[in-house]
């Protein structure tokens, strides 16, 4: 108690020496003060759970929700943005990404430090795993704010977005009797969209669309929106015993 009350008389002592220009100016201070408090606090804000990985540094590949893989590497999702780099280089979603510009990728952290490390505009190698091969590519990386606008321009663009006629959530990956690969089921079809008119039945294994080969449930996701309403696509599906290639017109949503 006597501690306290020593300290409340020396704060009591201060103020009677302060005067009024100083508690001017101490108040300038503080304001200040604060408001690069708050600054420092908005630049260290978790970033956008929509795509840590391109909030956390300002490069990007162009790849949505990576995950790591069971064996030690990264796979992901899909590929983001249309024409974003990964998309030009030929990467799909479910690809397992083993090395990034010569440098072993292990896990998220190893991606988000090497693209820390990485300027916007760099050309660099990408090595991995598709069906069980080991395959490389070369992309060249974009800033964040680039990034953002291909998003943008995709989200925005006035022919509006693909459809197919399935429900999403009853479609599942399984892997093909046979083949070293993986594709899409798909459950439930509705009877009067473009792919049960053009032929797709229930229980097809859809492997590839538009030419680029379908491993996930995202990638397929992705790829029946980005295709252009009323324009004609092949789907490769697996019936059976037989791989059917059917072309579809895609109906719009």
């Amino acid at each position: 108690m006597r501690l306290q009350h020593e300290t409340t008389s020396s704060k009591l002592k201060f103020r009677r020496r302060v005067g009024g220009m100083t508690w001017i100016f101490l108040g300038l201070a503080a304001l200040f003060i604060a408001g690069f408090l708050m600054s420092a606090l908005r630049k260290q804000r978790p970033p956008d759970a929509r795509n840590q990985t391109q909030s956390i540094i300002e490069t990007s590949l162009g790849v949505s929700e990576p995950i790591n893989a069971d064996d030690g590497a990264v796979t992901f999702n899909n590929v983001y943005p249309p024409d974003s780099p990964a998309d030009k280089a030929g990467l799909v979603g479910g690809d397992i990404l083993t090395a990034v510009d010569g440098h072993a990728v292990r896990n998220i952290d190893d991606i988000v430090s090497l693209l820390g490390q990485t300027p916007a505009g760099k050309k660099i190698e990408v090595t991995y795993l598709r069906d069980g091969e080991t395959r490389k590519t070369w992309l060249t990386t974009i800033s964040h704010d680039q990034f953002e606008l291909l998003a943008e321009n995709f989200e925005r663009r006035s022919t509006g977005y693909g459809s197919l006629g399935f429900e999403d959530t009853e479609t599942k990956i399984v892997r093909v009797a046979g083949k070293n690969v993986s594709g899409v089921k798909l459950n439930v079809l509705s009877a009067s969209g473009p792919a049960a008119l053009a032929g797709i039945q229930t229980g097809d294994v859809v492997i590839q669309f538009d030419g680029v080969p379908i491993r996930n449930r995202g990638e397929f996701l992705m790829r029946v929106r980005r295709a252009i309403p009323y324009s004609t696509v092949n789907v490769v599906v697996i019936r059976g015993t037989q791989q059917l290639q059917i072309p579809v017109k895609m109906g719009k949503r």
